[in-house]
């Protein structure tokens, strides 16, 4: 259902066959730059946090981590992931799914600063067997409500 909905979402552009659709999971990092044949650091994790009531969504390339320290400086709140069980009721995307796009409004999503890096990303498509490439201008673009920050850190 979710692969869908971001599939109606890309329509909408003329861009719905660009999404991949893949047989091998792509649920972590580590499955997605297999199934798509690119490192991991160019895989756009997106993850969910909660702060207070409010979901928001951090879109990060896949070689980094949350830095609590930084999040802090952002969202002036110790960072609270979405529980995993109520992400899919949360975001509307499964676990292993969840991207910044086809999302009820008010989700917010930030993109962090690690993906300036690369000219183009893989985020999710909605379940854990999808992805789409985008430049950093169309996930700004496509992506919902998104705006850029820096809360994240090597992963050591």
């Amino acid at each position: 259902m979710s692969l869908q909905k971001v599939q109606n979402y890309f329509k909408q552009y003329h861009m719905e066959d660009r999404i991949i659709v893949l047989e091998d999971s792509s649920a972590t990092v580590e499955e997605a730059a297999s199934a798509l044949h690119t490192r991991k650091a160019r895989i756009a994790k997106t993850m969910s946090f909660l702060v207070d009531d409010q979901v928001n969504l951090i879109v990060m390339a896949g070689d980094v981590k949350i830095d609590n320290h930084k999040y802090k400086e952002v969202f002036h709140k110790k960072c609270k992931m979405v529980p995993y069980d109520q992400v899919e009721e949360k975001t509307g995307h499964q676990v292993g799914g969840v991207c910044p796009f086809a999302l009820s409004d008010d989700i917010h999503v930030y993109l962090d600063d690690s993906l300036k890096r690369f000219s183009t990303v893989f985020p999710a498509a909605g379940n854990s067997h999808s992805a789409i490439e985008l430049t950093l201008d169309e996930l700004v673009a496509y992506g919902h409500n998104t705006k850029w920050i820096d809360v994240t850190k090597a992963i050591s």
